[in-house]
């Protein structure tokens, strides 16, 4: 039997994170084999499945044609195997999952900038609307990230800059035996060597562990960069209006 993909970890720690988001806004999702599912509204960018294996795909478009969440409805569909066009869904974007080994070597470079913890509910509202890309001094109307994430375990918000509002930041969160790094951003001008910064912070608070994610286009080139290394595809599917 050959040995499972390093970057299969990915998969569970993503689905884990996906249901902590839904959790901390009151929704949470199930996991059942193979799959984890939210029939309820889950928050913006966020799909309602996740498939966990990579078949049979009978069983998963079965248990996907079961499940009716109201308005369009995302399906991540982990292992780029699935055919859901006959469900009513179009693929939304194809990419491709990420992990960095705990012994790998990354670049070393120091920007001068602080990075530090997002605690509290102001901060964490400073930290979206700079994830978000909002003008300066607005405010993220519905939110993403609700504050029950701050307590939630194993889950860190991390900024770069010492004002109110981030110049680079990004989430980690420990589940399923890896670090899930996800949601990252930097402000326009500011030096692409902050990604390598956070990698380092994130090591710091998750000593030895693999960290995992996905990306696609220039992000996936740009965290290869960093010492990722690119695995298997994903493709996500969104469900037809009407």
């Amino acid at each position: 039997m050959s040995p499972a993909p390093p970057w299969l970890p990915a998969v569970r720690n993503n689905a884990d994170w996906c249901d902590a988001v839904c959790r901390a806004h009151g929704r949470p999702g199930r996991f059942e084999p193979g799959l984890w599912l939210n029939p309820a509204p889950v928050p913006a960018f966020y799909p309602n499945a996740v498939t966990l294996t990579a078949g049979p795909p009978e069983h998963t478009r079965q248990a996907l044609s079961r499940l009716d969440p109201p308005g369009r409805w995302g399906v991540k569909d982990s292992f780029a195997t699935l055919d859901l066009s006959a469900l009513g869904f179009d693929v939304l974007f194809e990419a491709r999952w990420i992990h960095l080994e705990a012994t790998a070597s990354v670049p070393d470079p120091a920007s001068g900038l602080e990075w530090r913890t997002v605690r509290t509910p102001a901060e964490l509202e400073a930290w979206e609307a700079a994830w978000s890309g909002l003008p300066e001094g607005a405010r993220p109307g519905a939110r993403v990230f609700p504050p029950a994430l701050l307590q939630e375990e194993g889950v860190v918000f991390l900024a770069a800059g010492t004002g109110a509002r981030p110049l680079a930041g990004g989430i980690a969160s420990f589940a399923s035996g890896a670090v899930g790094l996800s949601n990252t951003f930097r402000a326009e001008g500011a030096p692409s060597s902050l990604d390598a910064e956070l990698v380092a912070r994130i090591r710091a608070r998750f000593p030895g562990q693999r960290l995992v994610g996905y990306e696609h286009g220039e992000a996936l080139d740009a965290w290869c960069a960093v010492g990722f290394q690119p695995g298997g595809p994903l493709r996500v599917w969104l469900k037809r209006e009407g």
